[in-house]
């Protein structure tokens, strides 16, 4: 699950080294997966009215089921700059 949320979201945005996913919740039936862009690339990740991000959860959907989970979760986040010294 972990790696078909890095592959979409990486050819998704400008900046691919800021991409940073990860798993908040794994157990026998459910997973959470967190991820985080730039707030640049916010706005490609999430895609007008969201059909990017629908798009993308309905992939993990599918994922999910091979796998016998019950409850598929995508959080998204936008990276906060890092401050300049």
């Amino acid at each position: 699950m972990h790696g078909l949320v890095e592959f979409i979201a990486r050819n998704l945005v400008d900046d691919p080294h800021a991409v940073d996913v990860r798993v908040i919740r794994d157990d026998r039936y459910a997973t959470v997966v967190g991820l985080r862009v730039a707030g640049d690339d916010l706005g490609k990740v999430i895609g007008r009215q969201g059909r990017v991000a629908k798009a993308a959860r309905t992939l993990m959907r599918a994922a999910g089921a091979i796998q016998g989970k019950r409850h598929i979760g995508l959080e998204i986040d936008e990276q906060s700059p890092s401050p300049e010294a």
